[in-house]
């Protein structure tokens, strides 16, 4: 049994074989041919944070595969209350065959991991968002080829989303340019990145122009994101000058990418002519969403198919 609580959870070769999985899974969707292998399969959602994209992701593609979902939140749970998480993950894992955890400290997925009999999911925490990133390199796949030896810029927090990049470029051999305000900064701790990683992998910029310069893809997120709230004041001063806007995307690569895990507030983190305009690819980035974490489903149950 396999969980996935962060992206250095699986190796390059696995990650090959869920981004041909998800291109077939997408294909079929889109040819609205059925493909339910995971019929009689029941999966949890487990949310402490609110949830567009993740629900809906998650919640669809379960019923796509042909299994069912049981949808949790701490308000309808005893999660929110006085049981132990190890307690919790003990009962709710007899009764699915997968978990998806959206909640604050990775610290809490991991417990409940722990004391699992089926996989867990890390549907996003505050240290990690493996799914989307998952999402993301498919999407740069779909539209540009193979991921390895590109530079993807990353301009604003060193978040969740940030650390999630650098395990990934690490994984799968290619760099990742970082711009973020002073006392913002990756935590390379957090992120798992250390020695080589950061030579080879991981340049930091003072100037969110520098990064972008002649990469291949440039990506942000909010500014503040949730369970930051307190912030939000504070940060929109200090993220001024972090605003993906038309100057930025060109100095990146001609045919370079721009994605937004979304949501997303135009005007603070990315300009409105960049994430409406032609390099945007915002949208199937979404979507993506649905057909990875099918195959990601798919595969922490079934294993590789043919």
């Amino acid at each position: 049994m396999s969980h996935y609580l962060q992206f250095a959870d699986l190796n390059a070769r696995q990650y090959t074989y869920l981004f041909d999985r998800a291109s077939v899974i997408k294909k079929k969707f889109k040819a609205y041919e059925r493909h339910q292998p995971l019929t009689d399969r029941t999966l949890a959602l487990i949310f402490e944070k609110a949830s567009t994209r993740t629900r809906v992701s998650f919640e669809a593609g379960m019923y796509q595969l042909g299994g069912s979902v049981v949808h949790l939140t701490t308000g309808d749970s005893q999660l929110g209350r006085s049981e132990p998480i190890e307690d919790s993950a003990r009962v709710i894992s007899r009764m699915v065959d997968l978990v998806m955890i959206r909640t604050f400290e990775q610290s809490k997925i991991e417990r409940f991991a722990e004391h699992s009999r089926v996989p867990v999911i890390n549907g996003l925490t505050n240290e990690f968002h493996p799914c989307q990133i998952l999402a993301d390199i498919f999407t740069f796949i779909e539209n540009r080829g193979p991921i390895q030896g590109k530079t993807v810029a990353w301009v604003g927090d060193g978040n969740n989303m940030a650390n999630t990049w650098l395990q990934a470029a690490e994984l799968l051999d290619f760099k990742v340019n970082v711009s973020t305000p002073t006392g913002y900064e990756i935590d390379e701790k957090v992120a798992g990145v250390s020695g080589r990683s950061i030579t080879d992998h991981y340049q930091t910029f003072n100037d969110p122009m520098d990064a972008c310069r002649d990469a291949d893809l440039v990506t942000t997120d909010v500014w503040t994101s949730m369970g930051y709230e307190a912030e939000n004041e504070a940060r929109k001063k200090a993220f001024g000058d972090w605003c993906v806007d038309e100057a930025m995307m060109a100095v990146a690569k001609p045919n370079a990418l721009f994605m937004h895990c979304l949501p997303a507030h135009r005007g603070e983190e990315v300009a409105a002519e960049v994430i409406d305009g032609p390099q945007s690819v915002v949208w199937d980035e979404a979507e993506n969403r649905l057909h990875v974490q099918k195959a990601l489903m798919e595969y922490l149950l079934l294993g590789m198919v043919d």
